[in-house]
Order: C-alpha cells, then sequence, then structure tokens
C-alpha cells in the first residue's frame, strides 16, 4: 500500500501571527515538503492544480519536473490534474516528458475542480464539465496509446494523423487515477477504462465514501478488469498531529477556523467526528485511517492533506517526520493484517511495464497499459 501527501498550494495568511507568505516562499515551501517525504519514506508527493488565488500551483509539471531531479524514489503525482480546462494533447506530451525526466515515476489524477470562474478562463462552459472530462479522457486515453491519432469530437478541433511526442516512456502510459468527490460519473469513467479512482474524502462522511467507492468496484468489474476487490482505489484525508491530543487541537483550531479548504463551516469537533479529519495523537490518526478499510475495503493509496490554512512550514515538516516515523510505519503492518492475496498493489511504471501484453497477445499494435481499450470517442464511452 502506498502512503503519501497531498498539497492545494494555497497562499493563506498565518492566523497566529498575521503574515502571509509570499507566492516563492510558498512554492519553495511545497519543494521542501515534497523532499521531506522521501527523506522519511513515505512513497507519493501529489500538488493539486490551480489557476486563481489563493493558490499558486497553476504548472503541476514544472514543479514535479524540478522535484524529480532531487528525489530518486518518491512518486510524483498530481492531486488534480484538470482535465476539463487543459488540452488533452498538452497533458499527454507534457507527463509523458515528465515520465522520461523522473524514470517513471509519475502518475496522475484526473478532476474537474473546483474552481467555476476557471473553465471560461479556458475557453470552456462549467456546464459541461462532465462532458468535456469524459470527451477530453477518451482523446487523451488514445494519444498515449495510438502512434498515430485522428480525431474529432465536441470540445476541440478535429486531429489527422497527429503523433504527440514524445511518446510514453517505455510505452506505457501514466497510471490515472480519476479523482472525484460526489460525481458517479466519474467513478463510472475510472471503472470504464479500468482506471485508478481516487475519493478525496476529506469532506465527507464515511456512507458517502461507500457508496462511491462500491459504485466504482461493481463497475469495475461489470467492465471485465478483475474482480470488486481487485479495483485500484485511493483515499484522501488530513491529519494533524501533536503527541498530546489537546495540544494539537488546541494548535490547529485557529487553522482550522480560516482554512480555504474548512473554514467558517462547522466547527472542528463536528468535522473531526463526521469526516476522516483527524486532529490529535499519533496513536488517533492510526485508529482512524485504519477504520476507512470498513467501508472503504482494502485499497492501495492513502495521501493526507497536511500543509494548507497557512500552518507554518517548520509545523509542516514536523507532521512529516511524525508520519515517517510513528503512523505510516504502523500502517503499512496493519493495512497488510488480512489483506487477500488477489488484491494488487498500486500500479507503478515496473508493475505496468512487466504486465504489458505483447503485440501477438492482443493482436493489435499500440495497445498498452491495463485495459487495452483504444479508438473510441467520448461519445461512445459516455453511452455505456
Amino acid at each position: 500500500m502506498q502512503f503519501g501527501i497531498f498539497t492545494v498550494g494555497d497562499v493563506t495568511p498565518d492566523p497566529t501571527t498575521g503574515r502571509t507568505p509570499t507566492e516563492r516562499e510558498r512554492i519553495k515551501a511545497m519543494v521542501a515538503i515534497a523532499l521531506k517525504a522521501e527523506e522519511v519514506g513515505l512513497d507519493v508527493f501529489a500538488t493539486g492544480e490551480h489557476h486563481n488565488p489563493p493558490f499558486v500551483p497553476s504548472s503541476p509539471t514544472t514543479m514535479l519536473g524540478y522535484i524529480a531531479a532531487q528525489t530518486r524514489r518518491l512518486i510524483l503525482s498530481t492531486s488534480t490534474t484538470l482535465i476539463t480546462t487543459n488540452d488533452p494533447v498538452k497533458i499527454a506530451e507534457d507527463f509523458a516528458m515528465l515520465q522520461h525526466l523522473a524514470d517513471g515515476r509519475v502518475d496522475l489524477m484526473m478532476g474537474r475542480g473546483n474552481t467555476g470562474p476557471v473553465y471560461p478562463w479556458f475557453g470552456q462552459d462549467i456546464r459541461q464539465g462532465i462532458n468535456l472530462a469524459i470527451e477530453n479522457y477518451a482523446l487523451l486515453h488514445r494519444l498515449w496509446r495510438e502512434d498515430v491519432v485522428d480525431w474529432e469530437g465536441k470540445f476541440r478541433t478535429p486531429l489527422q494523423g497527429f503523433t504527440a511526442t514524445p511518446r510514453p516512456l517505455d510505452g506505457v502510459p501514466p497510471f490515472v487515477w480519476h479523482g472525484s468527490i460526489r460525481s458517479p460519473e466519474i467513478a463510472e469513467q475510472a471503472a470504464y477504462y479500468g482506471d485508478g479512482f481516487f475519493h478525496n474524502n476529506i469532506f465527507w462522511p464515511a456512507d458517502h465514501t461507500r457508496r462511491m467507492v462500491e459504485l466504482y468496484r461493481t463497475r469495475y468489474a461489470h467492465y471485465g478488469h478483475g474482480t470488486p476487490e481487485q479495483a485500484i482505489v485511493g483515499l484522501g484525508g488530513q491529519v494533524f498531529m501533536r503527541r498530546n491530543s489537546q495540544d494539537a487541537v488546541r494548535e490547529f483550531r485557529p487553522y482550522f477556523d480560516v482554512a480555504p479548504v474548512y473554514g467558517h463551516g462547522p466547527s472542528l469537533e463536528e468535522f473531526t467526528a463526521q469526516t476522516p479529519l483527524t486532529v490529535g495523537s499519533p496513536q488517533q490518526v492510526i485508529e482512524k485511517t485504519l477504520g476507512f478499510r470498513e467501508y472503504a475495503g482494502d485499497y492501495q493509496r492513502q495521501l493526507f492533506l497536511i500543509d494548507h490554512a497557512g500552518l507554518p512550514l517548520k509545523t509542516v515538516l514536523e507532521q512529516i517526520d511524525l508520519l515517517g516515523e510513528e503512523v505510516v510505519p504502523v500502517l503499512r503492518k496493519e493495512f497488510a493484517i488480512g489483506r487477500p492475496a488477489h488484491v494488487p498493489d498500486a500500479p507503478t511504471h515496473a508493475s505496468l511495464l512487466a504486465a504489458r501484453p505483447q503485440p501477438e497477445e492482443t493482436g493489435q499494435s499500440g495497445e498498452t497499459g491495463r485495459t487495452g481499450r483504444t479508438g473510441e470517442t467520448g461519445k461512445e464511452v459516455a453511452a455505456r
């Protein structure tokens, strides 16, 4: 099982000092967080994509490429790549380039984002969000698997004899997670392609998460990719830890109250009671995280949000130390207990390369990855 951290990259005043970091400071802090994650033995660092204040990560592949040059083991990912407003051609080429630079330590999470104005900024209509996600990914999926693509859809100009460059490393596209909080259409899309489904459940109670994950698992099996238990699931969450739980609550409360993600809504106590947010001791984080398996089943990736709402970098690095030293080693051991042998690990470049069908097995050239679905339009996918 993979454990890691994700960042939304907000630039938020520290409510205890009133100081707001500069954009440069925040960007450099995100890099420091990623390097610390590798240092303590975490598996994944993921960054969001935003194009509006108070957020700074508008160019995830630029940041991840910089981090790739300074790390050796860490899987570099996104906690949102905007499949709705980015050109699929640009996504295909940017992440293939990153694959080569990072020696395959790359995957990404497709999402629609949560900022309405971003759609017209990039020439799109938010009312078409689901349709954009379906059509754009259908094209992206082909661009990584076919050397020459002819394409015609609704939302971009046609392609004739187009080849995305560079080609994916070793002919193996980056593994894709489809991230969604509330959209069953996205769970369906992930299941159709045999991709991963990431439910960023930081806002939602267990029953909602259970329904979304069960839908994805059921449809994954329906499309013939394996049993429901073999579907690839990831979960989000947020933690804030101190060795004494009362100290954690007292220190984190002012940050929670103004957080761009949480603030100005239910109380800290209500959120911790109803959602995966855990504010307390390392042992409390361990116990609550282990409970996710009760409603999500055996899953493959757990990412924690730890750095938003104006928390000082020093405090965030202390959180990563606690994760790496006290929390994740226990979670690795406990999640392994009773895990069925047929439940797969999270895909990596190495595992996808090893599992790649040979041309004589597929009967087609250009098919790679886990599903081998090529040549379909977004309209055909949406109709399923």
